[in-house]
């Protein structure tokens, strides 16, 4: 994307962390914007920060294909285009995959994944009116790299890993839209604290995971903004945010067969004798 000046933003998950440091920042930049969340109380609060910025919200469950629907035409009738999409929101859960229940597992996959699906699939024919538009699909660093503790949320942000770089040689062949995946470390948002956890995860375990979020998570989501916004700027096919998030990439890459034991095992170091929980916690974004 070229400029962010004049763009028509849609930003889901806008209610907090890395969607109100986005929103806050394409606001000065110049640029309209549709906000979504199911938190309407947060969401306004966001709003407010935005000063006399073009900007209107709606309250949005992305893992309901009807609703995003609807958010799309609702964005059409009010703005009459976008040409920017973020779609920022997601959850969290604490737990092995015999700890948590289908139905939590069913419940962050709708966010995490099938949110991006519904957004690309319901505003991809209001961007390719555009002659200039971009789709950022908000993965994270357990996108590249499974930890034990997080089957489901890895399970998630592989998928929108995957999507993404599928979509993005789609809309090469077909139209101007360019698309991101965005893979963040420890950011300092609320995610940990509304996390759902498994039934098996006792409360001194999803304490202790809290706990340990908070000293890992160090990275401002006004700083992920900016690289994220850099990232579009320079129609960026993935970005990395945190030099753990590099540091991952890199063990990936070197030892395919062998990176997750070797974070599983750095995690052991890191933290000590402490629960697949906390581990899985320590870098959810």
């Amino acid at each position: 994307m070229r400029e962010i000046k004049g763009a028509v933003a849609v930003v889901t998950g806008a209610a907090s962390g890395i969607g109100r440091a986005l929103a806050v920042d394409l606001a000065k930049m110049g640029a309209q914007l549709a906000l979504a969340d199911v938190n309407v109380a947060a969401l306004e609060e966001t709003r407010a920060l935005l000063g006399n910025a073009t900007a209107r919200t709606y309250s949005v469950d992305v893992s309901k294909a009807p609703a995003v629907e609807a958010f799309a035409q609702a964005v059409q009738r009010d703005f009459g285009r976008a040409s920017l999409l973020i779609n920022n929101a997601g959850v969290a859960l604490m737990g092995t995959l015999a700890e948590v229940s289908l139905e939590d597992m069913h419940w962050l996959i709708g966010i995490n994944f099938w949110g991006v699906v519904h957004g690309c699939k319901f505003f991809t024919p209001l961007l390719q009116r555009e002659s200039d538009a971009h789709i950022v699909n908000l993965s994270s660093i357990f996108g590249l790299i499974g930890p034990p503790g997080q089957t489901a949320y890895a399970a998630s942000k592989f998928a929108v890993h995957g999507f993404s770089q599928s979509l993005r040689e789609e809309l090469r062949a077909t139209s101007s839209i360019k698309v991101t995946s965005v893979h963040p470390a420890g950011i300092a948002t609320p995610i940990a604290n509304t996390a759902r956890a498994g039934s098996g995860v006792t409360p001194a375990a999803r304490q202790e995971a809290e706990e340990y979020f908070k000293k890992v998570a160090t990275i401002p989501p006004e700083e992920a903004s900016r690289v994220i916004i850099k990232g579009i700027l320079g129609n960026k096919n993935r970005v990395l945010i945190g030099s753990d998030a590099y540091r991952i990439d890199r063990i990936q890459r070197l030892f395919p067969s062998r990176a997750s034991a070797m974070f599983a095992s750095f995690l052991e170091k890191r933290r000590g004798p402490k629960s697949q929980a906390a581990a899985g916690a320590s870098k959810t974004v």
